[in-house]
């Protein structure tokens, strides 16, 4: 029950939570300006208590990213919450999750797809309000699930990759000074296949000059005007990394340059933006075709399947969670294998017992 502070002269809000013990305890909640906004409060922290479905869509989001607190990253939450709040809340927002159907689902995917954003865009913005149905589906019980019922919309499978040749790659790098941070930087995103935020969390300690080696532990970002190091993206992007010879004479000569460099500095202390807008600059005085830094993991894979590597060692030294990614994503990459079989069926025939009797 909302009651007003004899001190401040501001509404409180109070209710009853059930601990994981099965044990009630009292809650409040001051400052409110009025009795209606304490009411209101009260409503919401008393049906997230008993996670009732008759609650609205707004409400239920944040019972999910309550939930999902101890389960996805930081940034991911963050993302995750930008894209509902963009694109879920304007429209559902302030429905009662139990009665959203599946023909307004339909009718927002139809909005969705006029605003001109990408097939993979479109996909990762379904994605977040699969979840939350999924998440009411699965952990509380809601008896319908209107995403099921209809067809996604957008398409994950990234058809359009955009990426480099290695003489592309040769036209961009030729304009930066070798030796020098950004030179290195690009070296090694595009001989490795590094995500950029892999590559930025690099120390010298991850460097293992003997066995021309690369250890991947960990990954950079930068959010809230804070550096912030996290476990990799997923546990198989923790791997070990072969390099070329060249790409760790290059290493050896940047870090000798920076005598003294403790073992867990990090080698390139810059934020992502800045390595974006240094290949944009490099991109226009070399003349070749405008691609992003994510994309230079995509041209390490081209590179790679151009050469002839199978899908599971591409897999393994991109830090792929599954082998259904890399086929997914890069599959297309690959050439026909048709042909090899009807050359290899003809040549078997060409060389049996009776090949002459034409």
């Amino acid at each position: 029950m909302a009651y007003k502070e004899k001190d401040t002269k501001k509404w409180s809000a109070q209710w009853f939570e059930t601990t994981a013990k099965g044990e009630k305890k009292k809650r409040r909640k001051r400052g409110f300006e009025t009795k209606r906004e304490a009411l209101e409060y009260e409503r919401q922290k008393k049906l997230s208590s008993s996670r009732s479905m008759d609650m609205k869509l707004s409400e239920f989001m944040e019972i999910y990213f309550e939930d999902k607190q101890n389960e996805l990253k930081d940034r991911t939450m963050k993302n995750k919450r930008y894209m509902m709040e963009q694109h879920i809340i304007p429209y559902f927002g302030e429905q009662m999750l139990s009665e959203i159907t599946a023909s307004q689902i339909i009718q927002w995917q139809n909005e969705m797809q006029t605003k001109g954003f990408s097939e993979s865009y479109l996909r990762m913005i379904q994605n977040q309000l699969t979840c939350i149905f999924t998440h009411a589906s699965r952990i509380y019980d809601l008896h319908t699930n209107p995403c099921k019922k209809v067809k996604r919309m957008g398409n994950s499978d990234s058809r359009s990759l955009d990426f480099w040749t290695t003489e592309e790659y040769q036209r961009f790098i030729q304009t930066i000074e070798p030796g020098t941070r950004y030179y290195l930087i690009f070296e090694i995103l595009f001989w490795t296949g590094c995500r950029i935020g892999e590559l930025l969390a690099l120390t010298k300690g991850d460097i293992s000059i003997e066995n021309n080696q690369i250890s991947i532990t960990k990954t950079y970002y930068r959010t809230g005007r804070q550096d912030v190091i996290t476990e990799p993206k997923t546990k198989q992007s923790a791997r070990t990394i072969e390099i070329p010879e060249f790409l760790k004479k290059e290493i050896k000569d940047f870090v000798d340059g920076h005598y003294g460099m403790p073992d867990d500095e990090r080698l390139f202390p810059i934020v992502q933006e800045a390595v974006q807008h240094k290949m944009k600059r490099q991109i226009a005085k070399a003349g070749v075709k405008n691609i992003r830094v994510h994309d230079l993991r995509h041209s390490h894979v081209a590179y790679l399947i151009n050469k002839g590597i199978e899908p599971l060692l591409i897999k393994e030294r991109v830090g792929h969670k599954d082998i259904r990614i890399t086929l997914n994503t890069y599959g297309h990459l690959y050439p026909n294998q048709q042909r090899r079989v009807a050359d290899l069926l003809d040549n078997e025939k060409g060389n049996s017992p009776d090949s002459g009797n034409c």
